[in-house]
């Protein structure tokens, strides 16, 4: 930790009621990625039995604003910290610093707490993260770093803090934040995350005293804002694309509704850079990935999931990503990126781009020849070039049925699978040549062999639930109908 003789003056922020965090502290028991550990006599800081993530979950802190957190346990939860970390702890990385000097900011501020110890502790850890941003890992980590220091800046009127954030948001902003106004490492869930953290720092700025770089900050968190509006379903759920996992982020209806406090606007532009499409009907809810998995350089939480799909119908969930269970190094974190685990095709068992590790990407699917018309979206992956082979999906809908076209193009014979993953509430039965499911009919032109089975979906971290998996066997062309009917017939 860097030596501190003297600490500059703090200034309590102000903020307008910011979203509270989740509920995750219960007396002595921590509640994270749903695992709970009671740490009854010494709370052990650097705790890994439950994994990484877990343990930085216990480092960020979120529980002392949580709605029921106390404030003289929260500042004995502090203290604890302090007294009981080294500079070599797990919550002494550059990603659970960044958290906890927000959190602990807004909690000393919202508790009119004034005590040297921990301002102390605070203003080291941002020396700390000021001399270590991740630019090694880049994407959402190098932007909390950034947010994080405009926070501590802001508190201890450190002016060099404040213009290590605003040169590394000016540049990241404009990387990171597409066009169309995603996150451009396109997972709805960090896209959440990210925008909360944005919200904040408008917060900030709108409440102690403005900064050249608020119109930035707003003018992002508005195109953040039209986008996720885009995306969410009409039932206020996002799609589980690449990683994302349910109770982890705010949700949408909270970010708008914080949003509005903050009197925001949402400027919305149709969906393109993020490869992600929407369209709606009367009774359903497509979101269509015809994009690239993500910038090359920062892979880490892409999945193998070209032209995959997720379809809402009556307002409810039916064909679902597998979702996210861990992010340990394991085989089921490979198995929840693999091709396998999404709504696409796989080509002779390989994986349209090969995802490896926890966060690795070898070689890559791009998507080509794309098409949009009313009605339809066409495109082409290349995943399958390294062995002959291009992969053409067509999507084209109409208020009574959406038809699916995948073509294999190939100069010779390969074993096509296409998969759709139901979700686990969603009954599923094959009969007469159909799949019925959740009141659509689902024919297949072209099969040569329709299955059911079952896998587990994983809609939250370290949560896998049974659901059925419908998996087609088929040549070199494939027409699934998706026949929205109101009842299977008798």
């Amino acid at each position: 930790m860097p030596r501190v003789s003297k600490i500059p003056e703090t200034m309590l922020l102000k903020f307008t009621y910011p979203i509270p965090r989740p509920c995750s502290l219960k007396g002595r028991s921590f509640i994270f990625l749903n695992r709970t550990n009671d740490f009854s006599n010494h709370i052990d800081w650097n705790f890994a039995s439950y994994g990484k993530l877990w343990c930085y979950n216990l480092n960020y802190f979120d529980f002392l604003n949580q709605n029921e957190a106390v404030s003289a346990d929260g500042l004995n939860l502090i203290h604890d910290f302090i007294d009981n970390t080294n500079p070599g702890s797990v919550g002494f990385e550059p990603y659970p610093v960044s958290l906890r000097i927000i959190n602990w900011i807004k909690f000393i501020s919202r508790h009119d707490i004034h005590d040297y110890a921990v301002d102390r502790s605070l203003y080291q850890q941002a020396l700390l993260l000021a001399r270590n941003p991740e630019y090694h890992l880049l994407g959402n980590h190098l932007l909390e770093n950034a947010f994080a220091l405009l926070f501590a800046g802001r508190y201890f009127n450190d002016s060099a803090l404040e213009a290590t954030a605003r040169n590394i948001l000016r540049e990241e902003l404009m990387e990171q934040i597409l066009p169309d106004g995603a996150h451009f490492e396109l997972s709805p869930m960090y896209h959440q995350i990210i925008l909360d953290r944005l919200l904040d720092c408008v917060n900030l700025l709108l409440n102690n005293g403005g900064d050249p770089l608020l119109q930035l900050l707003i003018d992002k968190s508005s195109a953040m804002l039209g986008w996720l509006r885009q995306i969410t379903f009409r039932a206020g759920s996002i799609p589980l694309l690449n990683d994302a996992a349910e109770g982890i982020a705010p949700v949408s209806a909270e970010l708008f509704e914080y949003a509005r406090r903050l009197d925001l606007a949402e400027r919305t532009v149709p969906l393109k850079d993020s490869g992600y499409r929407k369209v709606s009907g009367n009774r359903f809810e497509m979101v269509m990935d015809v994009g690239n998995i993500g910038p090359d350089y920062i892979p880490g939480h892409a999945h193998s999931d070209t032209l995959s799909f997720v379809l809402y119908v009556d307002g409810v969930p039916l064909i679902v990503d597998t979702g996210t269970s861990t992010y340990e190094t394991n085989e089921r974190r490979l198995l929840e990126r693999q091709t396998a685990a999404h709504n696409t095709v796989a080509i002779d068992g390989l994986q349209q781009s090969e995802v490896w590790g926890s966060f690795r990407v070898a070689q890559r699917a791009y998507v080509s020849d794309l098409v949009e018309l009313a009605g339809s979206i066409s495109a082409a992956h290349t995943g399958y070039d390294r062995i002959g082979v291009r992969h053409r999906r067509e999507f084209a809908w109409d208020e009574k049925a959406i038809t699916i076209t995948d073509t294999v193009e190939s100069a010779r014979a390969h074993d096509n699978l296409a998969y759709l993953h139901f979700h686990s509430d969603v009954l599923v039965s094959y009969e007469d040549g159909a799949i019925y499911a959740g009141g659509v009919r689902i024919s297949f032109i072209g099969a040569t062999e329709v299955k059911i089975g079952d896998y587990l979906s994983a809609p939250k971290f370290n949560e896998l639930v049974s659901a059925k998996l419908v998996t087609v066997k088929f040549h070199n062309k494939l027409t699934t109908t998706i026949l929205l009917i109101n009842n299977k017939p008798a």
